[in-house]
C-alpha cells in the first residue's frame, strides 16, 4: 500500500477562500471545502486549488471547472446532506466530446470536507490575514487543524503553509504605476509606490491599500527591505531617474527586477553600468528591460497587463514551491 502525503507552500495565494469560510462561520452557514490534494500529469488546476460549495449550488473558487468540478460539486452536495467527508480520484483521459469532457490526460486527487466553517471564524480569519506564515491541513480523520512546524506525514491527508503576500515595489508614480498598482493588488501583491513627487504619489491616484513613500530618491532607494519575496518595477518619469533608482536596486535582493524602456535603453544603461563598475555584466543581465511579455500592448492598461503577466509568472517560480512525499506502507 502506498500512502501519499502532500504539502504545499504558497506565496501569492489569495485570501478570498479563507475569508469566505470565515464569513460562512459568522453566518452559521454550512459549506463544504474542496481541495486538490494531488496532481499527476496534466490537469486544469494545481495542487492546493480550493473551492467552497454551498447548499444552493453556488461555488466560490475553483477546482478546475468542467466535469471535474461538476463531480466535486456532486460529492460536496452529498457530503453536506450526510455530514460525511469524501475523497476523490479522477483520471482526466475521457474522449473529447461535445461539452466538458476531461481530456487533460492527468489525474487529480482531492478531498471534500463538509461543514468546514465549523472550525470557527477566528481560525479562518487568521489564515485570511496572512500576517505571518501559518501551517494548517486536513488530517486523516478529515479534521481541519493548524499544526506544529514538525509534520508527521502519516497523520495528514494534506498540509499547507500560507505565507504573507509577495511585495511589489514600484519606483515611480506616473500613469504606468497608476495602472499597475491597483491591478497588482487584485493579483495578491502587497504594493508600495516610491517617488519624490508627493503631488502624484498619494491616495488621490492610488488605492488606499497601496503603501506610499515619498522622499529624496537616495533615501527611498535605501528603504528597509521586506522579509518576503520582493519584486521591483522601475517606471519613473525618465531614463535619468530610472538609472538613478537602478544603481541601488540592482544590488538589492529582488526576486525579480524589471524596468520599462526599449532594447536600446537597456543596452545603453548596461554598457554604462559595466564601464563605470556600477554593476557587473551578470547583475545587469538579471534586469528585465524592456519589462513585460510583449503582447503588442499599446494602451496604458495593456502595458500594465503585459508587465504583471511576467511578474505572475516569476512569482510562481519563486514562491509556489510544491513538494510531495511518498511513503511506502
Amino acid at each position: 500500500m502506498e500512502l501519499l502525503f502532500w504539502h504545499a507552500t504558497f506565496f501569492g495565494v489569495g485570501d478570498s477562500i479563507f475569508q469566505a469560510l470565515a464569513d460562512a462561520a459568522r453566518r452559521g452557514e454550512s459549506v463544504a471545502l474542496g481541495i486538490i490534494t494531488g496532481v499527476k500529469g496534466s490537469s486544469p488546476q494545481k495542487l492546493g486549488a480550493k473551492a467552497i460549495f454551498h447548499a444552493d449550488r453556488r461555488i466560490q473558487g475553483t477546482l478546475g471547472g468542467g466535469c471535474l468540478e461538476a463531480e466535486a460539486q456532486r460529492l460536496a452536495l452529498n457530503a453536506l446532506k450526510t455530514g460525511k467527508p469524501e475523497t476523490f480520484e479522477l483520471v482526466l483521459d475521457h474522449d473529447f466530446g461535445w461539452d466538458d469532457g476531461l481530456i487533460c490526460g492527468g489525474k487529480v486527487l482531492g478531498v471534500i470536507v463538509p461543514n468546514a466553517q465549523s472550525v470557527g471564524e477566528p481560525f479562518w480569519n487568521e489564515l485570511a490575514k496572512r500576517k505571518t506564515p501559518k501551517m494548517w491541513g486536513v488530517r486523516n480523520d478529515f479534521a481541519i487543524n493548524q499544526q506544529p512546524s514538525t509534520i508527521n506525514s502519516s497523520d495528514w491527508l494534506y498540509t499547507e503553509t500560507i505565507t504573507p503576500p509577495c511585495e511589489l515595489w514600484i519606483a515611480g508614480s506616473g500613469h504606468i504605476a497608476q495602472a499597475v498598482a491597483p491591478l497588482a493588488l487584485q493579483l495578491d501583491f502587497a504594493v508600495t509606490v516610491f517617488d519624490d513627487r508627493p503631488e502624484l504619489a498619494n491616495h488621490d491616484f492610488f488605492p488606499k491599500d497601496v503603501a506610499i513613500q515619498t522622499d529624496h530618491w537616495g533615501d527611498l532607494c535605501s528603504a528597509p527591505f521586506p522579509n518576503v519575496p520582493t519584486f521591483g518595477l522601475i517606471v519613473t518619469r525618465g531614463h535619468k531617474h530610472d538609472a538613478l533608482v537602478l544603481e541601488t536596486w540592482i544590488h538589492r535582493p529582488f526576486a525579480f527586477l524589471g524596468m520599462i524602456g526599449s532594447t536600446r535603453k537597456a543596452r545603453t544603461i548596461a554598457d554604462h553600468f559595466v564601464k563605470k563598475k556600477i554593476a557587473s555584466a551578470e547583475e545587469v543581465a538579471r534586469v528585465a528591460c524592456p519589462v513585460g511579455i510583449r503582447i503588442r500592448s499599446q494602451s496604458v492598461m495593456e502595458i500594465a497587463v503585459d508587465i504583471l503577466a511576467q511578474y505572475i509568472d516569476k512569482r510562481a517560480g519563486v514562491g509556489a514551491t510544491v513538494g510531495k512525499i511518498e511513503l511506502a506502507g
